[in-house]
């Protein structure tokens, strides 16, 4: 009977050690998930403050300008694709502008070019700049150097310089209005899906990829095409004079070498940006005036345009383009 009662307690006593043994445990994890959550709490808030730090300092504000006080030719880069939001929209290139037309120290401007093209909205906004900043201010000369390639809006923004420059190589011209887009009507039918539109207005979804294309619909969109197309050639015709020479394919898209671009009257040499700042302006000191965005302003910018971009390019929901 004494030993059944020392079992039955030995039982017992196991029976809350595992308890005791197993709350402990318990405790133990919950102190180290605390641990971890307030780890991940305490570093969030550091990156936030760091973030926020950077972001309001002038670290995070670069705009490219590093004037040195002495004479300079100012640099601008015109990069990429011309478009809203974009490092080459007209914001960022007008912020530069105004930026080294107001230094004192300027002595000349050197727009060192190399993008295809895009808005002539944003393309038609630099050029008018770039003519009133040269109408206040005719002793500072504005000279377009283009690189690889400085076609379309590229080169209607190049059309506003005093004079423009490229390599033998650069790809030059392609004076032309360009929309583009898919039709899926028949892709629709072959999945069985309906596609239903409400509007009012009888052409107000025109533009749209899932509806089998109009023949008075098609015609007005030329005429949206071609008159851009002509503000296109006022624009170079303007700002080149008596530079161009005639040639039946001047205006019709093509792009051109710059040997070719020369003999066209589309620039007036074959130089880089170093040797017109060195050779022309007479200043060989170069300092960027590029409007740079911080990393912060960047990311923020593409996550809240990039899908949104995309879409509309590929549904042909795009503006037409100086490409």
């Amino acid at each position: 009977m004494v030993e059944r009662n020392e079992l039955k307690a030995q039982k017992e006593d196991k029976k809350a050690w595992a308890l005791l043994e197993k709350t402990l445990l318990a405790s133990v994890q919950e102190q180290r998930r605390s641990r971890r959550w307030g780890i991940f709490f305490k570093s969030l808030t550091f990156l936030y403050l760091i973030g926020a730090l950077f972001l309001f300092s002038p670290l995070g504000a670069i705009d490219g300008s590093s004037a040195t006080g002495k004479p300079h030719t100012a640099l601008i880069e015109v990069r990429g694709a011309i478009a809203d939001q974009q490092e080459a929209s007209a914001d960022n290139l007008v912020t530069s502008l105004r930026r080294a037309f107001k230094d004192e120290q300027t002595r000349g401007v050197v727009l060192r070019i190399n993008s295809p093209g895009g808005s002539p909205v944003q393309s038609g906004y630099v050029y008018d700049e770039i003519k009133r900043l040269r109408a206040l201010n005719p002793e500072v000369k504005v000279y377009a150097v283009i690189a690889d390639i400085g076609a379309s809006g590229a080169y209607y923004i190049a059309a506003a310089a005093d004079e423009i420059y490229a390599d033998k190589a650069s790809l030059v011209g392609s004076i032309g209005v360009t929309a583009a887009g898919f039709g899926f009507v028949e892709t629709l039918d072959k999945l069985g899906v309906e596609r239903r539109t409400y509007t009012a207005g009888e052409h107000k979804a025109f533009l749209d990829p899932f509806q089998p294309e109009r023949q008075d619909e098609r015609e007005f969109w030329q005429t949206v095409l071609e008159t851009t197309h002509q503000q296109f050639i006022e624009q170079v015709r303007e700002g080149r004079g008596d530079r161009l020479q005639e040639h039946p394919e001047l205006f019709s898209g093509l792009v051109w070498s710059g040997e070719q671009a020369l003999e066209l009257g589309l620039i007036d040499g074959l130089s880089s940006a170093s040797a017109v700042a060195r050779d022309i302006v007479g200043t060989e000191e170069l300092v960027d005036f590029t409007h740079r965005e911080s990393p912060f302003q960047r990311f923020s910018r593409q996550l809240g345009t990039s899908i949104g971009n995309t879409l509309a390019t590929h549904l042909g929901l795009a503006a037409p383009a100086l490409r």
